[in-house]
Protein backbone atom coordinates (compact mmCIF):
# COMPACT_ATOMS: atom_id res chain seq x y z
CA UNK A 1 0.00 0.00 0.00
CA UNK A 2 2.87 2.29 0.96
CA UNK A 3 4.00 1.85 -2.76
CA UNK A 4 0.88 2.89 -4.04
CA UNK A 5 0.99 5.58 -2.10
CA UNK A 6 3.92 7.51 -2.87
CA UNK A 7 3.74 6.86 -6.64
CA UNK A 8 0.52 8.83 -6.73
CA UNK A 9 1.75 11.10 -4.28
CA UNK A 10 5.12 11.66 -6.67
CA UNK A 11 2.95 11.52 -9.84
CA UNK A 12 0.25 14.06 -8.66
CA UNK A 13 2.91 16.69 -7.49
CA UNK A 14 5.48 16.19 -10.24
CA UNK A 15 2.70 16.69 -12.46
CA UNK A 16 1.51 19.81 -10.76
CA UNK A 17 5.16 21.22 -11.31
CA UNK A 18 4.82 20.56 -14.82
CA UNK A 19 1.81 21.35 -15.77
CA UNK A 20 0.83 24.38 -13.88
CA UNK A 21 3.76 26.67 -15.29
CA UNK A 22 2.65 25.73 -18.74
CA UNK A 23 -0.62 28.20 -18.42
CA UNK A 24 2.17 31.02 -18.94
CA UNK A 25 3.82 29.58 -21.68
CA UNK A 26 1.31 30.25 -24.62
CA UNK A 27 3.36 32.43 -25.97
CA UNK A 28 6.80 31.20 -25.31
CA UNK A 29 6.00 27.63 -27.55
CA UNK A 30 4.77 29.37 -30.17
CA UNK A 31 8.72 31.20 -30.30
CA UNK A 32 10.09 27.70 -29.37
CA UNK A 33 7.82 25.27 -31.93
CA UNK A 34 6.35 27.51 -34.26
CA UNK A 35 3.73 28.14 -35.78
CA UNK A 36 1.80 29.86 -32.73
CA UNK A 37 -0.91 28.38 -31.00
CA UNK A 38 -4.14 29.42 -33.07
CA UNK A 39 -6.49 27.30 -30.59
CA UNK A 40 -6.20 28.27 -27.07
CA UNK A 41 -8.91 26.58 -26.16
CA UNK A 42 -7.79 23.59 -26.78
CA UNK A 43 -4.49 24.29 -25.03
CA UNK A 44 -5.68 25.87 -21.89
CA UNK A 45 -8.60 22.97 -21.95
CA UNK A 46 -5.65 20.64 -21.90
CA UNK A 47 -3.63 21.99 -19.38
CA UNK A 48 -6.43 22.20 -17.10
CA UNK A 49 -7.82 18.88 -17.66
CA UNK A 50 -4.29 17.38 -16.88
CA UNK A 51 -4.17 19.49 -13.73
CA UNK A 52 -7.50 18.05 -12.19
CA UNK A 53 -5.91 14.90 -13.07
CA UNK A 54 -2.87 15.15 -10.91
CA UNK A 55 -5.52 16.10 -8.22
CA UNK A 56 -7.01 12.76 -8.51
CA UNK A 57 -3.44 11.12 -8.66
CA UNK A 58 -3.24 12.70 -4.88
CA UNK A 59 -6.37 11.75 -3.75
CA UNK A 60 -5.34 8.19 -4.28
CA UNK A 61 -2.36 8.80 -2.70
CA UNK A 62 -4.21 9.71 0.28
CA UNK A 63 -6.27 5.95 0.24
CA UNK A 64 -5.04 3.48 -2.38
CA UNK A 65 -7.16 1.01 -1.23
CA UNK A 66 -10.32 3.42 -1.11
CA UNK A 67 -9.85 4.88 -4.37
CA UNK A 68 -8.11 1.59 -6.56
CA UNK A 69 -10.98 1.91 -8.59
CA UNK A 70 -9.76 5.90 -9.57
CA UNK A 71 -6.44 3.55 -10.92
CA UNK A 72 -8.60 2.64 -13.95
CA UNK A 73 -8.82 6.01 -15.82
CA UNK A 74 -5.52 7.22 -14.74
CA UNK A 75 -3.87 4.17 -16.39
CA UNK A 76 -5.99 5.25 -19.54
CA UNK A 77 -4.88 9.68 -18.70
CA UNK A 78 -1.22 7.77 -18.87
CA UNK A 79 -1.21 5.60 -21.88
CA UNK A 80 -3.59 7.67 -24.12
CA UNK A 81 -0.95 10.18 -24.03
CA UNK A 82 2.05 7.61 -24.30
CA UNK A 83 0.42 5.81 -27.67
CA UNK A 84 -0.69 9.25 -29.31
CA UNK A 85 2.68 10.33 -28.44
CA UNK A 86 4.33 6.94 -30.39
CA UNK A 87 1.95 7.29 -33.18
CA UNK A 88 3.23 10.75 -33.75
CA UNK A 89 6.75 9.83 -32.95
CA UNK A 90 6.75 7.27 -36.13
CA UNK A 91 5.18 9.74 -38.38
CA UNK A 92 7.76 12.15 -37.56
CA UNK A 93 5.12 14.62 -36.42
CA UNK A 94 6.77 15.43 -32.93
CA UNK A 95 9.76 16.88 -31.13
CA UNK A 96 11.85 14.85 -28.91
CA UNK A 97 10.90 16.83 -25.33
CA UNK A 98 7.70 15.87 -26.09
CA UNK A 99 8.79 12.00 -26.17
CA UNK A 100 11.03 12.11 -23.03
CA UNK A 101 7.25 13.37 -21.75
CA UNK A 102 5.68 10.99 -22.94
CA UNK A 103 8.60 8.41 -21.52
CA UNK A 104 8.05 9.55 -18.31
CA UNK A 105 4.05 8.67 -18.34
CA UNK A 106 4.94 5.72 -19.59
CA UNK A 107 6.99 4.91 -16.49
CA UNK A 108 4.13 6.72 -14.48
CA UNK A 109 1.60 4.16 -16.50
CA UNK A 110 4.15 0.86 -15.11
CA UNK A 111 3.75 2.50 -11.50
CA UNK A 112 0.49 2.52 -11.87
CA UNK A 113 -0.34 -0.54 -12.97
CA UNK A 114 2.32 -2.25 -10.68
CA UNK A 115 0.38 -0.24 -7.97
CA UNK A 116 -3.19 -1.97 -9.01
CA UNK A 117 -1.20 -5.29 -9.03
CA UNK A 118 0.04 -4.62 -5.56
CA UNK A 119 -3.40 -3.64 -4.46
CA UNK A 120 -5.22 -6.20 -5.68
CA UNK A 121 -3.01 -8.75 -3.90
CA UNK A 122 -3.31 -6.47 -0.52
CA UNK A 123 -7.10 -7.29 -0.94
CA UNK A 124 -7.33 -10.62 -1.49
CA UNK A 125 -4.93 -11.61 1.54
CA UNK A 126 -7.30 -9.20 3.62
CA UNK A 127 -10.67 -11.07 4.21
CA UNK A 128 -13.10 -8.51 4.24
CA UNK A 129 -12.38 -7.61 0.87
CA UNK A 130 -11.92 -10.70 -0.11
CA UNK A 131 -15.59 -11.85 -1.84
CA UNK A 132 -14.47 -15.98 -2.10
CA UNK A 133 -13.29 -15.76 1.69
CA UNK A 134 -16.69 -14.45 2.89
CA UNK A 135 -17.93 -17.45 0.61
CA UNK A 136 -15.66 -19.78 2.09
CA UNK A 137 -16.45 -18.68 5.57
CA UNK A 138 -20.27 -18.83 5.21
CA UNK A 139 -20.15 -22.67 4.22
CA UNK A 140 -18.15 -23.77 7.38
Amino acid sequence: MKFARYTFLAAGIYGLLVMIPQYFLEKQIGIDSPPAITHPEFYYGFIGITVAFQTVFLVIAKDPIKYRLLIVPSLIEKFSFVVAVAALFFQQRVMTPIVVGASIDLFLALLFLTSWFLLSKHLREVTDWNPIAKLRRSRV
